[in-house]
């Protein structure tokens, strides 16, 4: 069997499925799954294989629905900017289908060229435009899913307001293909962005980060895009990787990569340029002793190069192996008296690992990654990371899922409550469990066993 239709990119252990479909249409899909519950077989749903919670990987014996091959972009509509399109395209590929019409599909991340847009939006990713733009939540104006016994629901609405009772989007974003399969969306297009500019700043405090954050937000409006924390051993780990020197005193102990964007068309000429505001705000900062440095990109190429040491994860990763990535969220207020007392308890428990943050400040988005640790060391990262969330209004996952790994941890940062009415509402929906089994939480009483949740080190 092809080993592509095995594993994710969170390296998790799964098993051998009986079937692998790569169906080309929803009628394809629900053919599929209306046999799948009528033998009671169990199906796990597969897009990009990019995600970093193992909810694409498959137990043994289960029948494997990959939509890779539903990928048509079926209509853009120029005048309005609404796309139809199937879940299996590529993020990458509705990108630039929007911009040969003119417009801008908003979501970005760096597996662009991977991920499907159907996992983007069962995962609800986030990505660095989510400050201006929001998630995917916030892209998809209607959805068309299978069900668990072989229905299709079509609910392709092109309308920002419908108030006309239960929205059945909001039952299939963000849930992992748990209560049913995504298979085409209409999504939210965008007006092209202005001018890009980009600035990289350092500074000696992290609590200088939030306060810089907010001041942008006031002086820039709109025009902030992207405001990308790293601390300073991310920044000298990917400097050496990617053999590009960073642009300000690597030595510093915080880093921020911001990123505005001016207004496009004739509107770009009547004003103040969004490069004018952003090095004005970091003047004051600079003078108020807020930050300690900044540099402005004075190219494509200067600001490529800022957004080259941002996006080295995956060498990061692959040099770290075997490493813990996490995705954990949390309030402003909470984040530097996190990270110290994470850092620290990390430091004592695997002092020969390093232990990197980084992430989207603005949308309250911490990245975590530690290595190289071994399969012990893993669980210890786990544990100290998500035990450190109770009590500060945080969540176990951002952006990424809950999956099969995180949901021996989904109870510190979710109430009974909320777990119960997931359970409910998955019971309603799917009352055989067949629909992606064993992510979020376990099936039943005795679990979900036949993939071992084990993680290994991400690809």
């Amino acid at each position: 069997m092809d080993p592509r239709f095995l594993n994710d990119w969170s390296g998790v252990a799964g098993g051998t499925p009986s079937e692998v479909h790569r169906p080309a249409s929803t009628e394809e899909v629900a053919t599929i799954v209306r046999r799948c519950q009528s033998q009671n077989q169990r199906i796990t749903v597969q897009g990009g294989m990019t995600g970093l919670a193992g909810g694409a990987v498959p137990g043994d014996g289960d029948v494997v629905i990959n939509l890779e091959r539903m990928n048509r972009i079926e209509d853009i509509d120029e005048l309005e900017g609404v796309m139809l399109v199937e879940a299996g395209a590529t993020l990458q590929q509705v990108q630039e289908a929007a911009a040969q019409r003119g417009w801008m599909f908003a979501l970005d991340l760096g597996a662009r060229g991977s991920c499907q847009v159907g996992g983007n939006a069962a995962t609800n990713a986030g990505g660095i435009r989510v400050i201006r733009y929001g998630t995917m939540r916030d892209a998809v104006l209607g959805v068309e899913a299978v069900l668990a016994d072989g229905t299709v629901v079509s609910s392709l609405s092109r309308l920002v307001k419908n108030s006309t009772g239960f929205d059945p989007r909001f039952l299939f974003i963000g849930t992992e293909g748990t209560l049913g399969i995504i298979t085409r969306l209409t999504l939210r297009l965008h007006p092209p962005m202005g001018e890009l500019s980009a600035a990289w700043v350092s500074a000696s405090r992290f609590e200088a980060l939030p306060e810089l954050l907010r001041t942008l937000k006031a002086r820039l409006g709109a025009s902030l895009c992207a405001f990308e924390f790293m601390s300073g051993a991310f920044v000298r780990l990917a400097s050496r990787l990617c053999d590009q020197e960073a642009p300000l005193n690597a030595s510093a102990d915080w880093h921020v990569l911001i990123e505005a964007a001016g207004a496009s068309g004739a509107s770009a000429e009547s004003g103040a340029s969004a490069e004018d505001a952003l090095q004005a705000a970091l003047a004051d900062a600079l003078d108020a002793g807020v930050i300690d440095d900044c540099a402005l990109a004075s190219s494509i190429a200067h600001r490529h190069a800022f957004w080259r040491l941002r996006e080295s994860i995956p060498e990061v990763l692959t040099h770290l192996k075997p490493a813990a990535a996490l995705d954990i969220g949390m309030p402003w207020s909470q984040t530097a008296g996190y990270m110290q007392e994470v850092e620290a308890a990390l430091k004592q428990a695997r002092p020969d690992a390093q232990h990197l943050f980084l992430g989207h400040l603005g949308d309250n988005n911490v990245h975590l990654i530690s290595g190289p640790v071994d399969a012990q060391g893993l669980h210890e990262v786990d544990d100290i990371a998500y035990r450190a969330l109770q009590g500060r209004h945080g969540t176990i996952s951002a952006e990424h899922g809950v999956g099969r790994l995180k949901k021996p941890y989904l109870h510190m940062t979710r109430s009974p409550g909320e777990i119960g009415l997931m359970r409910r509402l998955k019971q309603a929906m799917d009352p055989a469990h067949l629909l992606n089994p064993g992510r979020i939480f376990d099936d039943d009483k005795n679990g979900d066993t036949r993939c071992n949740a084990e993680p290994h080190s991400p690809h």
